[in-house]
């Protein structure tokens, strides 16, 4: 039996407040069952998170999920820390870090305009016993990004404009979530994983140089596919549910370890916290936070050293608030029955980059996943 100072300490640490005795909720296993007076379980849409977040839930002993994902992220115009600049102002006023290494122009003189990213990740959660879930994912990705040259080394002449892509398989996820705490309203699980470097941080395509020319070079780091490094992934993640509504906070690391052609990615932290309400057994819909702050990155890639605000090492990261609300949908009976579908769409609420750097506009993920 759990001691009484056991459960308030793992309460507290949600940030929950007790719920009255007797009262009636879901486990929290991948099928999430209640027995409804149909005389069979109904699956609640609600036990699960909502869909951006990953490693929300736990399953018992022999259970299997598989899930497909796709995010959507579109970034347009830049900033530097919460202020918008042109590109104009940038070619004018933003020093060129290579200038006195390379005999570039003195300031920048290529700026992105607009970049979308395109994620697919398939993945699946093992319970090989009721107090630990095993979960693997694994990405690929499609990225495009709009650029504007500017003529010659002074100025605020256009040259023209150019596109890079890079496309292929991302960085993969091994993770284990351990049951700490569990009753019949609230649960609360840690979770440790290592992220595998099998995404390239490589790629190349062609540019338009401010003096006309159209080399081939190494895309700047916001364009590459992985971090080239094996990261630790800490996480930490509290839920609870009462009557018809679900909650839950999480809190997801990403520690970077090594270095990979001469440079090592910013750590992430972040946190986030959701509200869910179940208009019915299988359909829930959901409003949530997030806030995420990544470091600049450390060293750099020799051959990543053009004109342009990506190839700064310290043009990346910041801090950023974002609300999202979503919908969750859960099969009921027959072919369904174990299927889910959820979206779930953001729109930047704060912005504070380690600028010039794009802006995060707005990101949709929609996502199948099936329990048995």
């Amino acid at each position: 039996m759990i001691s009484f100072y056991r459960k308030e300490a793992a309460l507290a640490s949600c940030l929950l407040l007790s719920s009255p005795a007797g009262m009636a909720a879901a486990g929290h296993s991948g099928a999430g069952m209640d027995y409804g007076s149909e005389g069979f379980n109904l699956i609640q849409a609600g036990s699960h998170a909502p869909v951006g977040v990953m490693g929300d839930h736990m399953h018992k002993k022999g259970e299997w999920m598989f899930s497909y994902r796709y995010k959507y992220m579109e970034m347009k115009g830049s900033r530097i820390g919460t202020n918008r600049v042109s590109p104009e102002t940038i070619v004018t006023t933003v020093a060129n870090p290579f200038a006195a290494v390379t005999g570039q122009p003195a300031t920048l003189r290529v700026v992105p305009t607009r970049m979308t990213m395109q994620m697919h990740m398939v993945g699946a959660m093992y319970a090989p016993s009721d107090r630990l879930t095993l979960m693997f994912m694994t990405l690929y990705h499609k990225k495009k990004m709009n650029h504007i040259t500017f003529q010659g080394g002074i100025g605020t002449t256009r040259r023209g404009n150019f596109v890079t892509r890079a496309r292929g398989p991302g960085d993969s996820r091994l993770s284990g979530l351990v049951r700490l705490f569990e009753n019949d309203t609230h649960h609360i699980h840690i979770s440790a994983g290592l992220n595998l470097p099998t995404g390239s941080n490589r790629k190349r395509d062609t540019v338009l140089a401010p003096d006309g020319t159209t080399p081939t070079l190494r895309l700047p780091y916001p364009m590459q596919l992985g971090s080239g490094t094996f990261d630790l992934l800490p996480g930490l993640t509290c839920t609870g549910r009462h009557d018809r509504f679900a909650w839950g906070t999480q809190y997801t690391g990403t520690i970077r370890t090594g270095t990979a052609g001469g440079y090592t990615l910013g750590d992430i932290h972040e946190f986030t916290g959701w509200l869910s309400y179940g208009w019915r057994p299988g359909l829930s819909t959901s409003v949530r936070l997030s806030w995420r702050d990544q470091g600049s990155i450390d060293g750099r890639d020799p051959q990543i050293v053009a004109p342009v605000q990506t190839a700064d090492p310290a043009n990346q990261g910041g801090r950023m608030a974002t609300l999202f609300l979503g919908v969750n949908l859960a099969g009921q009976e027959g072919r369904v029955r174990g299927h889910r579908l959820a979206v779930e769409a953001g729109i930047p609420l704060h912005r504070d980059l380690n600028g010039p750097q794009l802006e995060t506009d707005v990101s949709i993920t929609g996502s199948w996943q099936y329990a048995f």
